[in-house]
């Protein structure tokens, strides 16, 4: 099967992604109130400038860790940039993935992966490395935006996962988008 890799949003224009109209449509908060709870380690996968990482980092509390991870060192700056000074730095890992391997040890009560799963060269070689970092038991979020991943595409994705080892928990709605929740088996 021939996967389609789509250029990651650069760095550069990360307002489009963190901005007030977004957070009016897509508040992270009340999209994740259901799946975070204080003292998780919750890995933000393709964090970008920081939109949900921000927002993880207050609910998983003092005693939680979000590990915040992005392929550009440009939008890892920006976040650190955000939380620098802040007691959310002591909770935020920033850590720098490659294109093709997350690359980090510490397992996670939660991934999420929103709006990036569609932007990697190899989507199923992703949800493979998922499935070894998601605690048995843990979670996985996935939501890919309507303009960029058809119906047919985004069940192709939910089908890689349940083949490694996911089930579906529900299928939450959140505006412009397609998402499912998964609990590793």
């Amino acid at each position: 099967m021939k996967i389609r890799y789509n250029r990651v949003c650069p760095a550069a224009i990360s307002g489009i992604l963190d901005n007030r109209i977004r957070r009016w449509f897509q508040k992270p908060r009340k999209i994740l109130e259901p799946y975070v709870q204080e003292g998780m380690t919750v890995l933000d996968l393709g964090c970008g400038s920081g939109f949900f990482s921000i927002e993880i980092a207050r609910m998983v509390g003092s005693s939680g860790l979000v590990i915040a991870s992005d392929l550009q060192e440009g939008m890892l700056r920006k976040l650190r940039k955000k939380i620098k000074g802040t007691d959310l730095e002591k909770r935020v890992i920033l850590h720098k993935c490659e294109e093709d391997v997350i690359g980090i040890s510490e397992k996670v009560d939660l991934a999420i992966v929103f709006y990036m799963l569609h932007e990697v060269p190899n989507p199923e070689k992703t949800l493979n490395e998922l499935s070894s970092i998601v605690k048995t038991n843990g979670f996985l979020f996935i939501a890919e935006p309507y303009l960029h991943v058809s119906s047919k595409g985004f069940n192709n994705t939910i089908k890689m996962a349940l083949d490694n080892g996911f089930t579906i928990v529900e299928r939450p709605k959140i505006f412009l988008s397609r998402a499912v929740v998964l609990k590793k088996d």
